[in-house]
């Protein structure tokens, strides 16, 4: 279940010029004015000028007219009012990914954040609104801050609520929405103001009125917007991004649908963006294209790559492969109007000195091509044994996301290799192919000398007789993770042909029998 905290902002104008210090803060009343209708008019007014009955709206040369007290007054700049705005969005990223700008209905000065699933990073829910109302306040950002399970219903208690902060419990959201007046309800001003005359001046009203009049005499956007705020109808967020600093479109005249002609653009666009990222000493590492068509649906596919790179060919090989297994899924309708790639992810790629004869491409640049293909291909992400420091078999590697790593130049990452795929040279005894998370215990076993390997041991139901064994070799505990006793690990035959990977739990005790695991499989 969403849970929506929304922002508020009270005056954004003014906030963003004593922000920038463009204002004096001297305690005297301050207004923005724009042009409008018959002259400037009032677009934002500080706490003093409101404190005289001074509102938005209100024509300046009649402010001018019925007050005496000195004023202040500063052009509307709405350029760098988004601006800043769009910074705080970014700003806001901090306590949740999905924050979405206020629309139209909500007169676009504030904000949401979904902090589902993100307000125990910060102790709770409380402690998230606290924290991010110290903020706002620390940073000279006067707002209004409310949580629900709606965005209706924060905003309605965030712009009209009482108190500065709020937090609803899921179960009190229809009980702290009666109380607010209609405007709460993002209805047009008209309705609102015909609600009043019907007399339905409370959302608790509007709840308990019978639905088929209001929807005969106000239309179905009313009642949208009475579900959307009980949590009756769901209301989607479209989260802010930010800016894609790399990334290419073309548009068609004619509309396209086949994939040679698509690969083909992805391409040329590959081609215009691959200079500024070479120019910065980036490689891209993810992509998203878009497909825009004709009937304003948008189809977006996303391409992962193992390495950094620039090719425009690679990328085309990869869209290729992915737009094949689609298939018929891509679903082009009557065709696409517009392709747009952008790159999502970047890393660095510094320059390499070019060969003077032309040959294979290096290993590492074959083998992230070869990922890169088998994940478009199969539709999975392709995974791989990332070697760990840690010489106990379990712990000495772990499943991770495919990508190049440079480890020859880094010789700790050797020894770690070494570890995992001993050298032979080394003393390090072979390791099976398979290896089980934890060693499955072997019974019965029967050993002709008590330090020395099985002849005989039942797993997994079977009894299995050895033919041959290799061993010991001991791996001692990691005396800083936890004590333990050492291990003798034996690779032994069994007579059916199998090999395995055995080991004795510690030495043989009076008081304490060694016990047999069976840990890896060779074959």
């Amino acid at each position: 279940m969403p849970r929506i905290v929304s922002i508020c902002l009270t005056d954004w104008p003014v906030a963003r010029l004593m922000r920038a210090g463009a204002a004096p803060d001297d305690g005297v009343p301050l207004v923005i004015a724009a042009a409008g209708a018959g002259g400037l008019r009032l677009t934002a007014v500080n706490p003093a000028a409101a404190a005289l009955g001074l509102r938005r709206g209100e024509p300046l040369g009649r402010v001018r007219a019925r007050i005496s007290t000195p004023l202040h007054v500063y052009p509307a700049d709405p350029a760098a009012d988004a601006a800043a705005f769009a910074r705080l969005c970014l700003w806001a990223q901090r306590y949740t990914p999905c924050v979405v700008p206020f629309g139209p209905a909500e007169a676009c000065d504030g904000l949401y954040l979904d902090v589902a699933g993100a307000a125990h990073l910060l102790g709770g829910e409380a402690d998230l609104i606290a924290d991010l109302a110290a903020r706002l306040a620390r940073s000279g950002i006067p707002a209004r801050i409310a949580l629900a399970d709606t965005p209706g219903a924060a905003f309605a208690l965030a712009r009209y609520g009482r108190g500065e902060t709020m937090c609803v419990p899921s179960e009190r959201t229809e009980q702290a929405l009666r109380p607010l007046p209609v405007e709460a309800l993002r209805c047009e001003p008209a309705v609102a103001v015909a609600l009043k005359r019907l007399g339905l001046p409370r959302i608790g009203a509007v709840l308990d009125a019978p639905r088929p009049p209001l929807a005969r005499r106000f239309g179905a956007a009313l009642l949208v917007r009475l579900d959307q705020a009980a949590g009756c109808r769901p209301e989607p967020l479209v989260p802010v991004t930010e800016p894609v600093r790399y990334g290419a479109a073309r548009g068609f005249l004619d509309p396209i649908g086949s994939q040679e002609i698509i690969v083909a653009t992805v391409r040329r666009l590959m081609a215009e963006i691959a200079p500024r990222l070479e120019a910065d000493g980036l490689g891209a590492r993810g992509f998203r294209l878009s497909l825009h068509r004709v009937d304003d649906v948008v189809r977006a596919l996303d391409l992962g790559l193992s390495e950094p790179s620039r090719s425009p060919d690679h990328v085309a090989r990869l869209l290729q492969l992915r737009l094949e297994r689609l298939g018929s899924g891509l679903d082009a309708g009557f065709g696409f109007e517009t392709v747009r790639l952008d790159v999502s992810a970047t890393g660095p790629m510094p320059g390499r000195q070019a060969t003077l004869a032309t040959g294979p491409a290096p290993q590492d640049d074959r083998t992230a091509g070869l990922a890169d293909a088998l994940r478009q291909r199969f539709g999975r992400p392709v995974i791989r044994l990332s070697p760990r420091a840690s010489h106990v078999p379990e712990r000495a590697d772990r499943i991770a996301p495919w990508h190049t790593e440079p480890w020859r130049t880094e010789p700790w990452r050797i020894e770690r290799i070494v570890l995992h795929w001993p050298d032979p040279d080394a003393g390090i005894g072979p390791r099976p192919l398979v290896l089980f998370d934890r060693g499955e215990a072997a019974e019965d076993v029967i050993a002709l000398v008590p330090e020395g390997p099985p002849r005989r041991f039942r797993w997994r139901s079977r009894l299995h007789r050895i033919a041959h064994s290799e061993g010991p070799e001991r791996i001692e505990p990691e005396w800083w993770r936890e004590s333990g006793v050492p291990r003798d690990y034996y690779v032994v035959e069994c007579e059916s042909g199998r090999r395995l990977w055995l080991y004795r739990d510690g030495p043989n005790l009076a008081d304490r029998p060694a016990a047999w695991f069976v840990h890896g499989l060779f074959a």
